[in-house]
């Protein structure tokens, strides 16, 4: 990797060019407000967004509050996430979580990243979701499965875990971008930079890019 002074010029380069091609990205999970957007980010872990937002306009029109998701049946709240994928775990996690929220928080999600992660189901990760789309307060990087692709063929990263990349992309990245960053490459991910048939001809980032681990273009 170049030294650090490079990265964030490349990073800042990246940044501008997500801008222009993504000037519209918002987060791929619906909801109406904070709540609804914690219970679909729990729902996420291990599933696509497109099935996730299949199941919460049910989920959230029979449980709108924590206070109703609180008093929930766990073998109700399965039947209705199942498809989702480890839908007891997440459906004992969504209950907890709004009992949490119900009971020490007044029914309002806590707008601090320590409060949030002490939640049941919910890590920096979901945290960071969170905090950035709902509250606007740029607490991390969110790194799902599309950022650590993207960023380590960037360049901006040899991280090994999330936390790792994080870290890395904290450091290249100007805070104030910290929440687009995330929307706009999971949408590059989607549309262009797809794992198994990346578009690379089309790519707006391919001039600073440095397609690490992948073949030479005149070689594909």
């Amino acid at each position: 990797m170049a030294d650090q002074s490079e990265q964030r010029k490349r990073a800042g380069q990246i940044v501008r060019r997500l801008k222009k091609a993504y000037p519209e990205a918002e987060c791929a999970l619906r909801h109406d407000d904070p709540f609804q957007l914690l219970c679909a980010t729990i729902l996420s872990a291990q599933c696509t967004d497109e099935r996730v937002n299949i199941v919460t306009p049910l989920l959230f029109e029979k449980y709108p509050t924590p206070e109703k998701l609180a008093a929930a049946r766990q073998t109700s709240v399965e039947k209705i996430i199942q498809s989702t994928g480890f839908f007891r775990n997440k459906a004992k996690n969504l209950i907890g979580m709004a009992k949490a929220v119900a009971g020490e928080h007044g029914g309002e999600l806590p707008q601090d990243l320590d409060a949030l992660v002490k939640l049941p189901g919910v890590g920096r990760k979901t945290a960071n979701v969170v905090m950035g789309t709902a509250f606007g307060v740029p607490t991390g990087v969110v790194v799902d499965t599309h950022v650590t692709r993207i960023s380590k063929l960037l360049g901006l990263t040899t991280g090994k875990s999330a936390e790792a990349i994080e870290r890395d992309l904290m450091e290249l990245l100007p805070k104030k971008e910290w929440i687009n960053f995330s929307h706009r490459l999971i949408h590059h991910g989607r549309r262009i930079c797809i794992a198994r048939r990346p578009k690379c001809v089309e790519c707006p980032l391919l001039a600073v890019c440095e397609r690490a681990g992948l073949p030479d273009l005149g070689a594909e």
